[in-house]
């Protein structure tokens, strides 16, 4: 495919971005990132054993990494020491400059923190980290993270986990024509058409985990997703014919004798 994603010095084909928490077991787990041909793969660094890789029971030990690009996360952490810190172990542990920035503000909605945010990018990307940061869908803050130096932006399209689908379109529209490094939609995806959404509306691609870890079948919705994905890019690209309050007849009327 030539309609590839750029970031960080690398080329992704696909445009789905999936998470590892959530399924039900490790084997479940495995199968869905097969099934939705996605090349990035995330994990909560905080919430996995990193003693374990290796023994079998380790989260780590069910992702191949020859095939998926390893991208830790800071999940879980509320300052920025905490999300320095944990980045920094992640590097070392995992042998990887790339992270997915979370700073969160607030337990109870997930919301990020940005100011701590920020901050934390800023000292992040100078030690040559490959920053992803995950923030609200704000184009002032997605400005100031792309002057940070941060290879994306990742403003949430809901609250993670609430599989809302993507409230605020048009914060969205902004941030496309505000920053020129990738936009990736992050947290709130909960169906297929939801993710489609995202990608007609120009958004470079999407990053998901609870909407396919908390389907009934989890491998048929990585499946349905990866089709959207592909869909929503595909009609982007194609160009949508404008709205219209009254109807255009598909049959010209011009010509047509009386």
């Amino acid at each position: 495919m030539s309609d590839t994603l750029t970031m960080g010095g690398r080329e992704f084909r696909s445009r789905l971005f999936l998470g590892t928490g959530k399924y039900p077991t490790f084997e479940l787990m495995r199968e869905a990132l097969e099934r939705s041909g996605t090349e990035v793969v995330t994990v909560a660094v905080r919430r996995v054993n990193l003693d374990e890789a290796g023994s079998g029971k380790s989260l780590l030990d069910f992702i191949d990494t020859k095939r998926y690009l390893l991208l830790p996360n800071t999940a879980g952490c509320y300052t920025v020491d905490e999300a320095v810190r944990t980045a920094r172990l992640a590097r070392e542990a995992l042998g990887t400059p790339w992270v997915k920035l979370e700073v969160i503000g607030d337990p109870k909605t997930l919301f990020p923190d940005n100011e701590e945010l920020l901050a934390a990018a800023r000292i992040l990307v100078k030690e040559g980290f490959i920053v992803l940061p995950y923030t609200n869908d704000d184009p002032i803050m997605a400005r100031k993270l792309e002057d940070a130096g941060a290879a994306a932006v990742m403003p949430l399209g809901a609250p993670i986990g609430s599989g809302m689908g993507i409230q605020n379109p048009s914060n969205l529209r902004i941030i496309m024509e505000t920053v020129k490094v990738p936009i990736i939609v992050d947290a709130g995806v909960g169906t297929a058409s939801d993710a489609c959404v995202a990608m007609e509306l120009g958004t470079d691609a999407v990053l998901m985990n609870t909407g396919i870890a908390g389907a009934a079948d989890p491998v048929a919705m990585a499946g349905a997703m990866r089709r959207a994905v592909e869909a929503g890019r595909l009609a982007f690209k194609a160009g949508r014919i404008p709205r219209r309050l009254y109807a255009s007849a598909s049959s010209p009327v011009e010509g047509i004798s009386r």
